[in-house]
């Protein structure tokens, strides 16, 4: 482990993430995969769309990864022409202006520290299901001690070289990936051979909307969308990967893709699992966890343990990339003269942006605990801190779409006018996934649009306040080869 008195910066290595060793298409593609978590996802986000949409849930996540394609263009357009460690930081502010950019950088800042400390409540809350499958039972007050030992293993790991941690959220997710493919096929041919405990057999129409109206659908998608959250995270590593203006984008592409197809498998797989009749649904709406669930049904108990394992690893992969993804914007802002100049230090070693890290794990266990001890359940934080983090996420893509709107109408553009459809279309996406996630709520719900909008007021009044850090933003971006 490289320590923080080892990472002194060298004139060159302020201005540039330089790892020894760049990483490649696959790693970029393994980050941005582990920060959205596939088995938890699945475990998880399909439970309140079946409640919504009924056995439609299958041709709801095909929608949501129509609206998650409509969102990732702009990343996957401007990372074609800008490398840069700051994602939407940087997106944003070659295309409209420091400001713009400083606002939603900081945006994006929000969204990733919350979506940590989300994360280890989810890494609690996968734990605590992992020892229940073992007969186990923790005292309610013990998840708290999930977040600090699981954190330290992402610091252990996070500070060694940006390789390292592609290299180990690729085996952890391709080994949770697998698994629950596994049990999607299963469950597809054992209710096709008429071997299942269901009687509806392989039902097609639930790749079709069916008897949802069209209302319900949408609303249920928002939740679909979700499970995309952090695909934008490789473009963070633009800094630490070899040709990003090529395999950027296309890490990018890839990862919405392969999450898009094996989301609409496995629900459909889930879907016909449960069965598609009145009772089938009701069962998989009012389910802890579909895959443990289905797992115990179709395979075995020793399955569904299995699974509960790979959630939980599955969990801490994501938590790993999102601190990481953290820790470069972090970074990224402090090299332009925001926070303490620390942060912008990278090991000599490893080439790791090391006290940005530090500080990013250290937060997250501090506010985990902090709200465990006020007496917030596992459950509480990962909901609680995932709301907040999904209001600072549609403003931060929001600004990124802006962006890529204004670049294609730029004089010398090279992108065709009429693809500025696409992002005004995800913009319209996310103006609803906003709406969706502030109407009709309850308390505390009711209160994290304050929470969400005061981070970004936050970070407004900062360069407005701030000229000079504007114009030091501005010049930085000046750099970046926008062509």
């Amino acid at each position: 482990m490289t320590s923080t008195s080892q990472a002194q910066p060298s004139a060159a290595r302020e201005e540039r993430l330089t790892p020894r060793r760049p990483l490649r298409l696959w790693e970029v593609v393994a980050i941005s995969v582990g920060f959205m978590g596939p088995v938890m996802a699945m475990s998880l986000n399909g439970i309140g769309v079946a409640g919504l949409v009924g056995s439609s849930v299958p041709f709801t996540f095909a929608v949501s990864f129509i609206g998650t394609m409509l969102v990732a263009y702009a990343f996957i357009r401007l990372t074609r022409y800008i490398t840069h460690a700051g994602s939407v930081y940087a997106l944003a502010g070659s295309t409209l202006g420091p400001r713009a950019g400083f606002f939603g950088g900081f945006a994006l800042l929000g969204t990733y520290l919350f979506f940590a400390v989300c994360i280890a409540g989810a890494c609690a809350v996968f734990f605590e299901a992992m020892l229940t499958e073992l007969g186990i039972t923790m005292p309610g007050w013990a998840w708290v001690l999930v977040p600090i030992v699981v954190s330290a293993f992402v610091l252990m790991l996070n500070v060694r070289e940006s390789a390292v941690t592609a290299r180990t959220l690729l085996v952890i997710g391709f080994v949770g990936i697998a698994a629950m493919l596994v049990l999607s096929v299963v469950i597809i041919v054992r209710v096709a051979t008429g071997d299942a405990p269901v009687s509806t057999g392989v039902d097609l129409s639930v790749l079709l909307p069916g008897d949802a109206p069209i209302s319900a659908v949408m609303t249920a998608a928002v939740f679909g969308f979700l499970s995309w959250a952090g695909f934008e995270s490789g473009a963070s590593l633009g800094e630490e990967t070899r040709n990003p203006k090529r395999v950027v984008p296309v890490a990018l592409l890839l990862a919405v893709v392969l999450a898009g197809f094996i989301y609409v498998l496995v629900m459909f797989a889930q879907t016909i699992g449960f069965g598609t009749d009145e009772a089938g649904v009701a069962a998989f709406a009012g389910a802890s966890s579909t895959l443990t669930t289905l797992a115990s049904t179709y395979v075995g108990q020793w399955f569904a343990v299995l699974i509960a394992i790979f959630a939980f690893f599955v969990a801490f992969a994501s938590l790993l990339s999102s601190t990481a993804a953290s820790a470069r914007l972090m970074f990224a802002l402090a090299r332009d003269g925001f926070g303490p100049s620390a942060f912008a230090r990278t090991s000599a070693k490893t080439g790791v942006p090391v006290n940005s890290t530090v500080f990013v794990v250290i937060f997250t266990v501090v506010m985990a605990v902090a709200f465990g001890v006020f007496g917030a359940t596992s459950v509480d934080v990962y909901y609680w801190f995932a709301t907040v983090a999904v209001l600072c996420m549609v403003v931060a893509y929001g600004m990124t779409s802006i962006g890529v709107i204004r670049y294609t109408f730029k004089p010398g553009s090279v992108i065709p006018k009429w693809e500025a459809i696409i992002p005004v279309l995800g913009l319209v996406f996310l103006a609803y996934v906003y709406v969706i996630q502030i109407a009709g709520q309850q308390p505390p719900y009711t209160y994290f649009p304050w929470i969400a909008g005061a981070w970004c007021l936050i970070g407004l009044v900062i360069v407005l306040v701030k000229p000079a850090l504007a114009n030091r933003i501005g010049s930085r971006l000046s750099m970046e080869d926008l062509d």
